[in-house]
């Protein structure tokens, strides 16, 4: 196959709260509302952006992480999507340097060039400083342009554009206006579900954007095929019961992709409202907010019958992290569906974060961590992930029962992720 020309954008920061998510959501938006269709990607292991992005653009939002991901799936994913897009954004991780690997890494690595958003508030002429300096800290970054955030004014931002040096491009400018606030809990932003008024918030902020600038287009992007590598179908005739909703809604959409890929057949369910089972030949609980539906989860007694029915026909059950502790005795003290010997409960102090690799027989899978949630209980572990500080999250098997606070990343090693739903 052919290489594929498309213009694309990395958008990054200074440092993370300048609103990034915001600034690319109303991008995204805006250039949609022209007519383009675009498509979005977020560095890192993120599940609440894409959210955000997914409403903005659309379209699902895949991760892009060259340590839990791996280089070659951001290829394929960046491939395909320019396959079928006008204009491809991705947004970044943190500052724009921050992170091994870094937003930066990624943008040079996929030859992305970088538009900085900056929270101007309280900020003059420095801010044509600070984006010069980010983006000549390392000169083999391509600059795509700077977009000013939480401008005090009409005034204010045109004294920002007009200090900025004349190789880096203006991208407009959004007001400082409650009406565009993204709210956050303890994991981040709220989920996009949540927020009732989300679409009239992105899209009052992309009219701001473009009543700003005209957001022209950036650069052409070069982007070169994968390696042809055919996923195995080592599910092929199986079907996988996903439970989704409030309380269990991390899921990257890379993930649904490689089951359905290695042959799967999904069927969806909710842990919080519904009473019985999918007919399923494995069950999937993913993390999420299994401590904000605690009542539910306790007063769901046809569910938690159904799921020990389950467990006692020893079909395979993975459960990450929110999925784990909704299986276990119980959280924060009120009953849980009580299928693991332990007890878990919600901390004020961050838990555990960061990329991780599980040792499977098929190879190493790639996960990520990220919870103020703790397990207690008295199953040995029957295998550690490993991170670039030495040992890190356990998994924890009981029957047919696979549970970590790991999210793992199916991609990585699509026959390790298969061992997972196989007895």
């Amino acid at each position: 196959m052919k290489n594929i020309s498309c213009p694309a954008l990395l958008v990054s920061a200074p440092a993370s709260g300048q609103g990034k998510t915001l600034t690319t959501a109303a991008l995204a938006r805006a250039w949609r509302n022209r007519g383009l269709r675009v498509r979005a990607f977020k560095c890192g292991p993120d599940f609440l952006d894409p959210m955000v992005l997914e409403k903005a653009t659309g379209h699902p939002v895949f991760n892009l992480d060259l340590a839990m991901c791996g280089e070659q799936d951001g290829k394929a994913l960046l491939y395909q999507a320019a396959s079928s897009a006008d204009v491809i954004i991705v947004e970044g991780v943190m500052g724009l340097f921050d992170g091994t690997p870094s937003s930066a890494d990624i943008a040079l690595r996929y030859g992305l060039p970088v538009m900085l958003s900056i929270d101007a508030s309280g900020m003059a002429q420095t801010f044509g400083a600070l984006a010069s300096g980010l983006l000549a800290y390392n000169p083999a970054l391509v600059p795509a342009g700077v977009l000013a955030n939480k401008v005090g004014s009409m005034g204010h931002a045109d004294m920002l554009r007009d200090n900025l040096p004349p190789h880096l491009n203006w991208l407009g400018a959004l007001p400082q206006d409650q009406a565009y606030t993204l709210p956050e809990r303890h994991l981040g932003l709220f989920r996009a579900t949540e927020i009732e008024d989300l679409d009239a918030r992105i899209e009052a902020a992309a009219v701001a954007l473009a009543n700003s600038s005209e957001l022209p287009l950036p650069p052409e992007v070069s982007f070169s095929s994968p390696e042809n590598t055919a996923i195995p179908k080592l599910l092929a005739g199986k079907t996988i019961a996903i439970a989704r909703d409030a309380a269990f809604c991390f899921i990257y959409p890379a993930n649904l992709q490689c089951l359905t890929d290695m042959g799967a057949t999904l069927e969806f369910f909710s842990p919080l409202h519904d009473a019985t089972l999918p007919e399923s030949d494995a069950y999937w609980l993913p993390g999420g907010y299994p401590e904000l539906h605690l009542d539910a989860i306790s007063l769901n007694s046809s569910m938690r019958a159904a799921l020990h029915t389950a467990f006692n026909a020893q079909k395979p059950i993975l459960a990450e992290c929110g999925g784990m502790m909704a299986l276990s005795q119980s959280i924060n003290g009120q009953p849980a569906f009580g299928l693991l010997d332990g007890t878990s409960s919600m901390q004020q102090r961050l838990q555990g974060l960061g990329v991780q690799h599980l040792d499977m027989e098929p190879g190493k899978l790639g996960a990520h961590t990220f919870h103020y949630g703790s397990f207690e209980t008295k199953l040995a572990p029957t295998k550690l992930a490993e991170t670039k500080f030495g040992k890190g999250e356990a998994l924890y098997e009981s029957g047919a029962i696979r549970a970590s606070f790991l999210h793992f990343y199916f991609a990585s090693n699509p026959a390790a992720a298969a061992s997972l739903f196989l007895s």
